[in-house]
């Protein structure tokens, strides 16, 4: 059985040695409460809830699966699923990082984040059912009038209602262009929401009384395309401007979708029909509010994806260790065992370092995205929150589809550890192995997050985030540039920021000649980037163990052999990632459709 403990030595490193976010939250106005202390508590806390908890949960919860009554159009999750969310909920977890107006706890995001990794390793299905309540009491806080956030965001706050975020339909995934769904005004200055949403996480459930749906709909006279879509909250149970829930709505859940993975997160097909619902938002605006929830939850997939690895590692790990399986190649390691143990092996050691290296380096990548969101939020100079912004949006499609993607390497690695138990049920590998595979599909697939780098954040916003953060390493790079500790790892990574740069130039003097070159580098852009980044955060983690005076020396001397192992056997994959980009678009298209098969 897959067991899981909460890796709390290595998330404090993160945050107080590598990020210093004591440092940060001292002059940030709102933050100050988040002193050391709190935020241990938090931490230690937070793992007992995950390991007690939810981790038991993770493969009873994925054989039972969820139920769905086609009588009451009701959904039953698994035995003790329901429990764990009112065990949740009493913690106060649901409003950990909320603003204190609304009930919220008003902790920093970067640390909500660190928790977050800790329900996703422990049990993702059951994970996905409070995320989007988040991503919902981000659109709401944002772009909901006065009394919406009184009488909605602050019940999502509380845990009391959840929410869900309803976009894709049967015929219109990423292309919301093609949304047909339609909202009727009331004279009551409500909508009536019509039509019907696919692949909806955790639209029924039997966790709370009531679920409101942020549903993306056009008005009669809205214009074609994207620039008519607006965003309506719908409510399980009809909910007045006072705050009293009513009779129940015309809405409900159609089937439950049969999937590979995530068996205990209900994927629900919604149908709506003429359902009372109140814009959020202006008119026809109703992307602006979308993305709100869209980039919140897209950072969040990444973490779930950094919990998958987390969580695999620790299972390949311990199989390592124990498992006796022929003769170190150099002659007996253990000679009084019948066997060595599989970690003797070199290639056992390249998977397991690979999973340390991907896990360890992408902690940091998502925290420290984290950070700059904290930043953007409570910073007083504009230019600095701006700046913070930049760096969120820019690195937000690099921490969601690096992330996703390496846990399926990752998980990968860990079957291949196992060999053929890691086939078998019973070890939790394959589930591992089913879950992660969704994590780069919802919330927008790899490709999309590489189209959204390279052509939004870095070719229509001209590069800002790029600029932004290819000048920190260069600072970092210049600071230690006589470092001989550091040595090894500040030239490559100048070298590879140099080159993240000029790469960069000469994809945007190609686009302008030929567009299809943008969507033909976007993949390989999204890893050569990505990889650079997690080099950063590799050298920032070796100068940081080498720098703190607390640091106990086996993690000092561990974190400097892993950068040693990534500096030479994962950051030279950018070299195949620039040649496939270097190759230009030609090679893609010239092949006419008819020859394909």
């Amino acid at each position: 059985m897959s067991r899981y403990t909460a890796p709390l030595a290595d998330i404090r490193f993160a945050l107080f040695d590598v990020l210093d976010v004591e440092k940060t939250y001292a002059r940030l106005p709102g933050c100050a409460i988040a002193t050391r202390d709190l935020i241990d508590a938090v931490l230690e806390e937070g793992a007992k809830f995950a390991e007690q908890v939810l981790a038991p949960l993770n493969q009873s919860g994925d054989a039972q699966g969820c139920t769905f009554d086609t009588a009451t159009r009701s959904v039953r999750t698994p035995k003790g699923f329901k429990e764990a969310f009112a065990k949740y909920t009493h913690g106060g977890w649901p409003g950990l990082t909320a603003d204190e107006r609304f009930g919220g706890q008003g902790m920093p995001e970067t640390i909500g984040a660190a928790f977050k990794e800790m329900l996703d390793a422990a049990n993702l299905s059951w994970s996905n059912y409070p995320m989007l309540s988040h991503g919902a009491s981000s659109a709401l806080e944002h772009h909901g009038e006065d009394w919406q956030r009184e009488v909605f965001l602050k019940r999502l706050i509380s845990g009391e209602w959840t929410g869900t975020m309803c976009l894709t339909e049967a015929h219109c995934g990423t292309d919301l262009s093609l949304l047909k769904a339609r909202a009727e005004p009331a004279a009551d200055g409500s909508y009536r929401i019509s039509g019907t949403k696919i692949f909806i996480t955790a639209g029924e459930h039997d966790f709370v009384d009531n679920i409101l749906h942020l549903v993306l709909a056009r008005l009669p006279d809205a214009p074609a395309g994207v620039k008519g879509i607006s965003l309506f909250l719908v409510p399980k149970f009809k909910v007045g401007k006072d705050g009293t829930m009513g009779a129940r709505n015309t809405l409900a859940c159609g089937s439950l979708e049969h999937k590979m993975g995530i068996r205990a997160s209900a994927t629900c097909v919604m149908n709506f029909d003429a359902a009372q619902g109140w814009m959020i938002g202006l008119p026809n605006k109703g992307l602006a509010a979308m993305f709100t929830m869209m980039n919140t939850a897209r950072l969040a997939v990444g973490l779930q994806g950094l919990g998958v690895i987390e969580r695999a590692y620790q299972s390949a790990l311990a199989y390592a260790r124990e498992r006796l399986q022929m003769r170190a190649l150099s002659g007996a390691k253990f000679p009084a065992k019948p066997a060595d143990p599989l970690i003797v092996h070199p290639d056992i050691r390249r998977m397991l370092l690979t999973q340390k290296a991907l896990c360890e380096g992408g902690r940091l990548l998502g925290l420290y995205a984290y950070q700059q969101e904290d930043i953007a939020k409570h910073a007083t100079d504009a230019a600095e929150c701006e700046r913070a912004q930049a760096l969120v949006s820019f690195l937000t499609p690099i921490v969601k589809g690096l992330l996703s993607e390496s846990a399926i390497e990752c998980t990968y690695g860990a079957l291949q550890i196992f060999g053929g138990h890691g086939y078998i049920v019973e070890h939790g590998m394959e589930q591992l192995a089913r879950d992660a595979r969704i994590t780069t599909l919802y919330e927008g697939t790899t490709q999309i997050q590489a189209l959204d780098l390279l052509g939004r954040k870095v070719m229509q916003a001209q590069g800002v985030g790029l600029k932004h953060f290819l000048a920190e390493i260069g600072a970092f790079c210049a600071q230690h540039a006589k470092d001989a500790a550091l040595a090894e790892f500040v030239a490559p990574l100048a070298a590879a920021a140099k080159n993240w740069g000029e790469i960069t130039v000469e994809l945007g003097k190609r686009t302008l000649a030929n567009p299809e070159e943008m969507g033909a580098a976007a993949y390989d852009y999204l890893f050569y980037g990505g990889y650079i980044a997690l080099a950063y955060f590799w050298a920032r983690s070796v100068a940081a163990a080498n720098a703190g005076a607390s640091v106990p020396p086996a993690l000092r001397s561990a974190k400097r052999s892993t950068a040693r192992f990534y500096f030479a056997r994962i950051l030279p994959r950018i070299h195949a990632h620039a040649a496939a980009m270097e190759s230009g678009a030609q090679n893609l298209l010239e092949m006419p459709d008819a020859q394909f098969g």
